[in-house]
């Protein structure tokens, strides 16, 4: 079975809800309750009315989100790093470099290598070698070069 996607910004949300110490099941049926003003009270950075409704229109979906994993539909670098911090604790500069708009020796435990790359867009391609030093490259198709690449 495929994870369920959700948008980046719903993966802030939930993310950020985490790092603030909301459980799963608090999560899940606060937002099944559409109690909006609570997630607010957790978390104020966000307008959770877009999570509530989205979520409360695919109610199994977005618990197998939250207990299983999801994929994050489009992230763009800056998104990737964000997530990087919030479900992983990873610091760009501490925990990884940024080169040429990919990021270079990442170390990742395997249960961490496991929920990255269940998270990852198709528009990112990370590679990992044996100790679990990742890479992660944008996915240019064929023939596409970067101004960076000449």
């Amino acid at each position: 079975m495929t994870n369920p996607k959700l948008s980046l910004m719903e993966a802030y949300m939930v993310e950020s809800l985490r790092g603030k110490g909301v459980p799963n099941d608090e999560l899940f049926s606060l937002v099944e309750q559409g109690n909006v003003d609570r997630l607010k009270e957790l978390e104020p950075r966000f307008d959770y009315n877009e999570l509530v409704k989205a979520a409360r229109e695919e109610l199994d979906s977005f618990r197998s989100a939250l207990f299983e994993g999801y994929k994050v539909k489009f992230v763009t670098l800056n998104g990737l790093k964000n997530l990087l911090r919030m479900r992983l604790g990873k610091e760009e500069g501490r925990d990884y470099s940024l080169t040429d708009g990919e990021i270079q020796g990442l170390r990742l435990s395997p249960h961490e290598l496991e929920q990255f790359s269940s998270m990852l867009s198709s528009n990112w391609r990370m590679t990992s070698d044996e100790v679990g030093v990742v890479q992660v490259k944008l996915n240019r198709p064929a023939g596409v070069i970067s101004s960076t690449d000449e």
